[in-house]
């Protein structure tokens, strides 16, 4: 491991994208080091942490050399193979969150198992193989429903929404071929959706930022308000003793965001259902660099260091996060000039990613103080991120 001034630790991130990338501040700013394993040296984090070795989370070797040079191994996905998170467990190594927590993140089918003997409350599910099982479990909750791979699915992808068996034949067939069956959800009817993000260190030490509220647009999350408008105390406080009995019960090391859905039950109270899990900084929680005491970024190190948690509460009235989606429009830097000059409240992250339809690119984000300001801190963080996308053009 490398040494370093004072003797603080290096913490080693595995994957090179952009919640690596905003890690980095973070590091900085507690004086550790931070190294990110990155698969290409354009990739968003490695363009600005120096300790960047260029390799695959896929690759076992390039995994555990990369392990053996930090003191802590975290990571910006979750997609790195438990058995091998295992094996460098079991040689020494501090992997937090460790695989056993981990595998509820990559696996959905392990995710739902286990939320239904914790009595978590969540979507009716099934795993379905075949055209008859999916039409019985159909016809059971009623169409449309909602058809998700168990792995690997993300930002829309891997999920769709289907109204007939005829419409999942592909699906069904891919299944087949793979041996993999496909997990199937009833299709809630939801108000809308939340996020309750939380972290925690291996000492049990854990704390919860705001409930927000986040809108997605084909399956991409595209605004964020924090904290959720208009939400009952009683159901805020619910979704973070939930999010922090998952925290706890999966043994989570480090941030953990809990999707919800906020719905009613059958008798027209509100509640809210588990969608999913992420264990790592998380979209949702990008309004806390600007937004919070303790940024989702700084809390994560803190938690996979067990160094005791900063404060996550809110540090204005309202915060609104609106994401920057790649369009036709590949030159950023002068349209993020204007967003500059005509508001200068706007804070503005840009991940040095190239332009791609529908990718994120950048984030931004507005503050405000005023308890009536929300909708006018909205109009100035979709009119940014429009500017900047090229949206817009005034």
């Amino acid at each position: 491991m490398v040494a370093t001034p004072g003797g603080f630790p290096t913490v080693g991130m595995v994957g090179g994208g952009q919640l690596a990338r905003m890690t980095a501040p973070a590091a900085v700013a507690l004086g550790v080091r931070l190294a990110v394993l990155a698969e290409a040296a354009d990739d968003s984090a490695a363009l600005v942490v120096p300790a960047t070795s260029i390799g695959s989370h896929l690759d076992d070797a390039a995994v555990r050399a990369f392990a053996a040079t930090v003191d802590v191994l975290t990571f910006d996905h979750e997609h790195v193979p438990t058995d091998l998170l295992h094996e460098l467990q079991e040689a020494g190594h501090a992997v937090r969150p460790g695989p056993q927590a981990l595998v509820h993140a990559q696996d959905k089918a392990v995710m739902r198992t286990r939320l239904g003997a914790l009595g978590v409350p969540m979507p009716r599910w099934a795993l379905v193989s075949t055209p008859h099982e999916l039409s019985d479990f159909a016809d059971g909750v009623g169409w449309p429903v909602v058809l998700k791979t168990t792995r690997g699915g993300y930002d829309g992808k891997g999920v769709a929404r289907i109204a007939t068996t005829a419409d999942a034949v592909g699906w069904l067939s891919r299944a087949a071929a793979s041996g993999v069956p496909l997990l199937v959800e009833e299709a809630v009817d939801f108000r809308r959706e939340l996020a309750a993000v939380v972290a925690r260190s291996p000492s049990g030490q854990a704390a919860a930022w705001p409930v927000v509220t986040t809108t997605q647009v084909d399956g991409i999350c595209r605004e964020v308000i924090a904290p959720a408008p208009d939400l009952d105390g009683e159901l805020a406080a619910e979704a973070t003793r939930i999010a922090l009995q998952l925290a706890g019960d999966l043994d989570v090391v480090g941030v953990l965001a809990v999707e919800m859905f906020e719905a009613t039950d059958a008798a027209g109270r509100p509640r809210v259902l588990v969608n999913e899990l992420a264990m790592r900084p998380h979209n949702s929680g990008h309004w806390s660099i600007d937004g919070a005491v303790t940024s989702q970024f700084e809390q994560h190190l803190r938690a996979v260091l067990d160094l005791p948690l900063g404060d996550p509460r809110a540090r204005c009235a309202w915060t609104v996060m609106v994401n920057v989606l790649g369009g036709d429009h590949p030159e950023l830097y002068r349209s993020y000039l204007h967003v500059m000059a005509r508001d200068p409240g706007v804070k503005v992250h840009l991940y040095g990613k190239g332009v791609r339809p529908g990718r994120k690119i950048g984030h931004v984000t507005v503050c405000t103080d005023d308890p009536l300001g929300l909708d006018d801190a909205l109009a100035r963080a979709r009119h940014a991120a429009d500017f900047i996308a090229g949206v817009i053009d005034e």
